[in-house]
């Protein structure tokens, strides 16, 4: 139920809004429906006569199909009297609202009890509407051509994913626009055949979670006519039970093993090749345990060629991108990523039996590392992969001396036992910029120096599992900033700060003249992340007294509800008490200093009191009468 200011007009939007039940007598209907594409909307005055003050319209707006309609307010008049109409939905009516619907109708509820006459005029128009950006899938991307009626969105899976569902969606047009069917997936298949295989992946059903118990895969990998396959290994992580993964030299359960788990502690760096077009690759699980599974990349390559060289978490550049024998190819990581083994630059060698004269490097995410680029990404080690246990990292980042760093935490999703802790400076005795434990959502933080060092700490006793369980730290150098943005002056007062350089700390405080008070904050202080603690105060003209306060033992009258210029205040005493002082209090306005009461407060005193001042009085000036008698007779006589 919305609420609804009594004597206001309600604009009910769409079909959605329910107004309050009211009653209203004597009402004249107006109720019209509009089908052009765009025009106005006036509503009637209300008749001044006293036998009906009423309104009760509602019009009705209806569009083509895949258009929404539009109302723009273009004038009010006398609504709502002196203060602003509240609409049915808690927006004010005023000149340039605009309200738009969700389909192809639009119903105005317009209802007002005023007294006097008033009149709105709305002008309509249609727009088209859109679909909703569809959503990713996990694992996959979409691309959309248009999200009105007609666009299309695309849906694909990254490699070793296929699409359950459809691959193309389309934006219907109808009273509300809908894509024509469900967002599809992206899932693993547990085996299958792959004819003319070029270049893919596999993956084990649940990458990058855990695979299921009692599972049987096989897949059959064919490069085209005259290639061979090579493999690499991106990833083999199984349980320490039965579970195994093999890949044989052929196309069939029992062709020849070129890997198998249960022979080799580690991977091989070089990957393997097959001897002809055809592998033969199985997974399978027992009943017991789980892990991550398996992810390897596959790409053929014809005779008298090398193959496509690979680094996860990284690239490359080649001068053939056929790889021919003479080929040079030089590798580079990722941001945040170090290289590790194998050599920066292979070459292609060996007209014979083409091969790279050495493996690949790796790319990892290191723990600690002194940096000294403008900008880059500090992860935690092995992101995206989970960290050891136990860890103790330290990373410097350096800048120019006459620059500052600022720190993008875009991930932090730790165990509750894990520190990272942010210095402001080259070491850790410097202060503390921020500490950090557990997870929490993206924020940013500024250094006051032209270093800072991080400290990432994991719990020596828990082990963290998953994907994306970590941290990622971008970093930019950015000039040197110290102190907030001047603040402006504001009209009709002035400010005073507590430091003159407006430094982390500085207070500015803003006071108005006479006549006028401070509406907003009057202090604002300069924060950590040198932005201010709230928004800019402004002095009004102050258009009513301040309250003149109670009187003891009486009563007031008020003119009014509100002590505005013109109003009265009277003071009435208690009985058994006597007013001492003028009983009319009057908020007057003649001067620059403000409004202010005509007189001050009286006094309610007793009545007694009041009867034995008097009598004291009286005494006392008998007494002064009678003293100065005597003496003017001492005198004459």
């Amino acid at each position: 139920m919305e609420r609804i200011r009594k004597g206001s007009p309600l604009l009910m939007y769409t079909f959605s809004v329910s107004l309050c039940p009211s009653t209203f007598s004597n009402a004249a209907p107006c109720n019209t429906n509009f089908t052009l594409p765009g025009g106005y909307i006036e509503t009637p005055q209300q008749a001044r006569s006293w036998y009906n003050t009423d309104v009760d319209c509602t019009y009705t707006v209806t569009v083509y199909m895949g258009y929404g309609v539009e109302i723009q307010v273009n004038s009010s008049q006398d609504l709502g009297g002196g203060e602003p109409s509240v609409l049915a939905n808690e927006s004010i009516l005023l000149k340039g609202l605009v309200v738009r619907s969700w389909s192809n109708q639009i119903s105005i509820h317009f209802r007002s009890r005023q007294t006097q006459s008033s009149s709105l005029l709305l002008r309509y128009q249609a727009f088209v509407l859109s679909c909703n950006f569809p959503d990713r899938p996990a694992y996959g991307d979409v691309s959309v051509t248009s999200l009105h009626a007609g666009g299309e969105a695309y849906f694909y899976c990254f490699n070793g994913y296929q699409l359950q569902g459809p691959s193309t969606l389309t934006c219907r047009n109808a009273t509300t626009p809908y894509w024509s069917g469900k967002v599809p997936r992206c899932l693993v298949a547990c085996g299958g055949m792959v004819k003319n295989a070029t270049l893919g992946r596999i993956v084990s059903p649940g990458f990058p979670g855990n695979y299921s118990n009692n599972l049987t895969c096989h897949w059959v990998l064919e490069a085209p006519e005259g290639q061979r396959l090579h493999v690499h290994f991106e990833k083999v992580a199984l349980a320490e039970d039965d579970d195994r993964f093999l890949i044989k030299n052929g196309n069939h359960i029992d062709s020849p093993i070129l890997y198998d788990s249960y022979e080799v502690e580690y991977l091989p760096n070089e990957g393997i090749v097959s001897s002809a077009r055809p592998l033969f690759v199985e997974f399978t699980t027992d009943g017991f345990g789980t892990n991550t599974g398996v992810a390897i990349r596959y790409e053929a390559f014809a005779a008298g060629h090398c193959y496509e060289p690979f680094v996860k978490y990284g690239n490359f550049t080649t001068t053939d991108s056929t790889y021919a024998v003479g080929t040079v190819a030089e590798f580079t990581c990722d941001p945040g990523y170090t290289l590790e083994q194998g050599s920066v630059i292979i070459e292609c060698m060996d007209p014979s039996n083409p091969q790279w004269n050495e493996t690949e490097p790796a790319c990892r995410a290191v723990c600690s590392g002194e940096i000294t680029d403008s900008a880059g990404v500090v992860l935690s080690p092995n992101w995206p992969e989970a960290y050891d246990k136990g860890q103790d990292c330290i990373w410097g980042i350096h800048v120019e001396e006459d620059k500052r760093i600022m720190l993008d935490i875009q991930v932090l999703h730790m165990g509750k036992n894990d520190l990272l802790t942010f210095y402001d400076g080259d070491d850790l005795t410097a202060k503390i910029l921020g500490q950090y434990s557990g997870s929490r959502p993206r924020f940013k933080l500024y250094t006051s120096m032209a270093d800072v060092t991080i400290q990432f700490q994991s719990d020596p006793a828990t082990n963290i599992y998953g994907y994306n369980n970590g941290f990622v730290v971008h970093f930019f150098e950015v000039p040197r900033n110290d102190t907030c943005p001047e603040l402006p002056e504001i009209s009709n007062g002035w400010k005073t700060t507590s430091h003159p350089d407006l430094v982390h700390g500085t207070v500015v405080t803003y006071q108005c003249y006479p006549g006028f008070e401070v509406v907003g904050t009057e202090m604002l202080m300069c924060q950590w992340d040198l932005t201010w603690s709230g928004d800019l105060p402004s002095c009004e003209r102050v258009l009513s007294c301040p309250d003149p306060g109670t009187v003891e033992h009486s009563r007031r009258v008020m003119s009014g509800p509100r002590l505005i210029v013109g109003s009265t205040v009277q003071y009435i005493c208690n009985k058994g008490y006597s007013l001492s002082g003028n009983s009319l209090l009057s908020c007057y306005h003649r001067d620059s200093t403000g409004p202010k009461w005509s007189e001050k407060l009286p006094k309610c005193i007793q009545s007694s009191s009041l009867f034995v001042c008097l009598f004291l009085l009286s005494f006392v000036l008998f007494s002064l009468f009678y003293n100065v008698s005597f003496c003017l007779k001492k005198v004459v006589g």
